[in-house]
């Protein structure tokens, strides 16, 4: 089925975008969650009509990911944590942890937007990117510290 996308989907396409997909993922999930519409003539139509406003908004939210992008460059994130034996933590540090901490900070990111191949489970410093936009993608210094 042919759906014109309304919005950014992950893994998908930008909005604006005509693509292919499933019939029940467009019908069941797509649609009524409005990311996108069926391309009938009358909505390829409309959305012609919209292409530029759709590129100055795609360029507007690129600029602002670039933004936070170089403000994220510049913090650390300090998370204290329990520890045993072999400096090994007795839980893990995970994207909500991360995110909680940001936002003490008062920086607002979506724990959606981290990207963890798998949760911290050590002391020490470590990389974390964060997928602002499908073309910006940023790093956040996160380091695990023993709780005092």
């Amino acid at each position: 089925m042919r759906v014109i996308l309304k919005e950014n989907v992950d893994d998908l396409g930008l909005e604006g975008d005509t693509l292919d997909v499933s019939k029940g993922y467009a019908r069941n999930y797509l649609i009524p969650k409005g990311f996108a519409l069926e391309a009938t003539n009358e909505n390829i139509k409309l959305m012609a009509t919209q292409r530029k406003k759709i590129e100055v908004r795609r360029l507007q939210v690129k600029g602002d990911a670039e933004k936070v992008r170089d403000q994220l460059a510049e913090l650390t994130v300090t998370i204290s944590q329990k520890v045993g034996e072999e400096e090994k933590l007795y839980g893990s540090v995970t994207t909500m942890d991360i995110s909680s901490q940001l936002e003490k900070q008062g920086v607002d990111i979506d724990r959606k937007k981290l990207v963890l191949e798998k949760p911290i489970k050590t002391l020490g410093e470590f990389d974390v990117a964060v997928k602002l936009h499908p073309e910006v993608t940023g790093s956040i210094k996160v380091v695990v510290v023993p709780e005092a």
